[in-house]
Parts: structure tokens; C-alpha cells; sequence
């Protein structure tokens, strides 16, 4: 069973390290590298999720979504979000047609 709170558990780690010395860890170091490398690793995860999903490898997916979704982190990391901002955003949608609610974004 998963564990509700790790992408809580995750941000934090991120947060904590973002002012670490750069040989200390890879978040410290993609920190230190600046806005574009970490924009960068989100664009090359997203490109490596969207071909394991077109290969149909179910474990290949779930990794690379990881890796997404870890990258995305850092990047909300960077602006000063965590993943509770994201989460929030997700429940205020939930219950609303995608439909609806792109509409109201105008």
C-alpha cells in the first residue's frame, strides 16, 4: 500500500536541500545549475513518460512518472510551491466537469 503523505515527506526533503552545498545532493545541485536546467529535466521526463506510455511497459511508465512527477517537485520547489499548492488545486477541482472548469480559467 502507498503511503498518502510522501509527496508531503518529498517536498519537504526538496525544500530542505534547496540551500545545500551543490556536491552535497542531486536537488542541491540541480538548484545550483538554475531555473533552466531544472526545466529542462522536467521537459526530458516528460518526453521519457510519454514514450514508455507509447510502448504500452506498465513498470517503465510508473518509473518515468516518478522521475516526472520528482522533477516537477523541484520545479514547484523553485517558485516557492510544494506539492500541497498542487493537491489544493486538485481538490478545489474535484466534482467539477473539466469542461466547466477549463471555461472558468477565461
Amino acid at each position: 500500500m502507498s503511503d498518502p503523505d510522501v509527496l508531503r515527506r518529498l517536498s519537504a526533503t526538496i525544500t530542505a536541500r534547496r540551500g545545500a552545498e551543490a556536491k552535497s545532493s542531486y536537488v542541491a545541485s540541480l538548484f545550483a545549475k538554475g531555473h533552466d536546467t531544472i526545466l529542462r529535466k522536467v521537459a526530458e521526463e516528460s518526453t521519457e513518460t510519454l514514450l514508455a506510455a507509447k510502448d504500452g511497459d506498465k513498470l517503465q511508465i510508473v518509473r518515468e512518472t516518478a522521475d516526472l512527477w520528482f522533477h516537477s517537485l523541484v520545479l514547484l520547489a523553485w517558485h516557492g510551491l510544494t506539492s500541497d499548492d498542487v493537491l489544493a488545486e486538485l481538490q478545489r477541482r474535484e466534482g467539477i466537469s473539466g469542461i466547466d472548469e477549463k471555461a472558468a480559467r477565461k
